[in-house]
């Protein structure tokens, strides 16, 4: 996300009611749109398509599918995300771009490779033991490889900063699914759910082939260097443990109370639980915000910060660099408190008005009993992702895999414990995690403040590492 600061500064520096709602929707198309694009046609297909008509199963099957393309297409994808940004980063500080597509290739075949091979047994369980048609299951395979595929191309489309495009590649896509579905059902008389799915893929397929070919316009040189990733993997791989646990730890909790007597099997192959699936898709939409203002704050006062700290230590007086660390600390301390607090202003009106209105629309019951606690839980944990991105600026790769990995762990542990509680707190779990991954990164980052100028300035070594006998120990001798 490097780049939007500059960017944002410029649009809310006109200090205009228009220019703030211009910075807010710019921050929204950078970070949220596409998703959010991609649910509103869902819900238009199923309203126009009449998808309540259908029969419990197809509905189910249905809903199930979707839910599985994009939960494990982000599960799946998560573990390289982060090692990409980091070898990219390097090679774009050397201004070696015709690395980036070899890159890119060899990212898009690991990530295909560990996407492939969970979905091949799962559609080989829905076709023959499920007996689900063999089309429908392949109709849902598609749809999970084009989402492997899209989430792929567009981690390597941030950095050429073109997010409008991008929007714009979403909004094309996502009208083509809305009308081909129309055409399928109402014109040629295809079957409501087969015509929204393969309509989906095709929607998907067409995003992934829009980003494909502004990413080839934009690199067209390559370098053949395949391999140059691979190091990284081992040498950052903390990025990947940190990363996959964080994502992991997002849905453990959901997986927890797929195995409770409240979970739902379709086609001996889909679990899910509605209404506990259905609170933390209310939850965490609850909470979404805090991604806009956190990528806005800190790519607009925080970087400044950084930066000045990092220029500080290339070439300035000892006495500079201690002040541009103060500050950076103090203006690191003070976003995360304004993340709070802007936050919690957004998530209480928002939660009230869920808790007045969703009843109105069909979400009640044991939906509406689940909301509340897990809406504390999520907000808690972007605050704990925040402090995640934090540790990642300051290089404190083990903090981050600490932190993930508690908030895996003690999410998991603490959901099992909740199943056996009131249905009122069955969010208990996400909130342990998230309080207890909080803790960690905040540990860590108040370690880190103290300690910052021994990583700044003792990480090296004056002697190449290797294996052998050891070098003597004698600097001098006089004789």
């Amino acid at each position: 996300m490097a780049g939007i600061g500059i960017r944002l500064n410029k649009i809310f520096n006109k200090n205009s009611i228009a220019s703030k709602l211009v910075g807010c929707g710019y921050s929204v198309v950078v970070t949220i749109a596409p998703m959010l694009i991609i649910i509103t046609v869902v819900v238009l297909m199923q309203l126009l398509l009449g998808f309540s008509k259908l029969d419990f199963y197809t509905r189910e099957l249905y809903s199930c599918t979707v839910l599985y393309i994009f939960v494990f297409a982000l599960l799946t994808t998560s573990p390289f995300n982060a090692v990409v940004s980091r070898y990219m980063s390097d090679i774009i500080y050397e201004e070696r771009y015709e690395d980036i597509p070899p890159c890119f290739y060899m990212g898009l075949a690991l990530n295909t490779i560990l996407s492939f091979i969970p979905a091949a047994f799962f559609c080989w369980r829905e076709y023959h033991i499920g007996g689900i048609n063999i089309w429908y299951v392949f109709a849902g395979f598609t749809g999970y490889m084009c989402m492997i595929f899209t989430f792929t191309v567009m981690l390597y489309l941030s950095i050429c900063k073109d997010y409008k495009k991008i929007s714009g590649f979403y909004v094309l896509g996502m009208m083509v699914t809305l009308v081909l579905s129309l055409i399928l059902h109402y014109i040629f008389g295809v079957r409501t759910d087969i015509a929204m799915l393969v309509s989906l893929d095709v929607g998907l397929l067409l995003i992934a082939v829009q980003e494909f070919s502004l990413f080839r316009r934009y690199f067209k040189k390559n370098s053949g260097n395949y391999y140059g990733m691979v190091p990284y993997l081992k040498k950052y791989w903390q990025l990947v443990v940190a990363d996959f646990f964080y994502i992991f730890g997002l849905y453990v909790h959901n997986f927890v109370f797929w195995t409770t007597d409240w979970h739902l099997i379709v086609a001996k192959s889909f679990v899910c639980n509605q209404p506990y699936d259905m609170a933390s898709c209310l939850a965490m939409f609850t909470n979404i915000t805090a991604s806009v203002i956190f990528i806005t704050r800190v790519e607009m006062y925080f970087h400044t910060k950084y930066k000045a700290y990092s220029e500080a230590v290339i070439g300035g007086r000892g006495l500079d660099i201690q002040s541009a660390k103060q500050r950076m600390f103090r203006q690191l301390m003070e976003e995360i408190m304004t993340l709070v607090r802007v936050q919690f202003i957004v998530t209480t009106p928002v939660f009230m008005i869920a808790m007045i209105i969703l009843p109105r629309f069909g979400f009640g019951g044991n939906t509406m009993r689940i909301y509340p606690c897990l809406t504390v839980g999520y907000f808690i944990m972007f605050i704990m992702y925040s402090f995640i991105i934090f540790l990642y600026y300051f290089n404190d790769l083990t903090g981050a895999v600490v932190t993930s990995v508690t908030f895996f762990i003690v999410t998991m542990l603490a959901s099992i414990v909740a199943t056996h509680l009131p249905v009122v707190w069955f969010g208990t779990g996400l909130v342990v995690g998230a309080v207890a991954g909080f803790s960690v990164a905040y540990y860590r980052m108040r370690r880190m403040e103290k300690t910052l100028d021994v990583h700044i300035f003792c990480s090296g070594s004056i002697l190449k590492k290797g294996r052998g006998k050891m070098p003597s120990n004698l600097v001098y001798e006089r004789k």
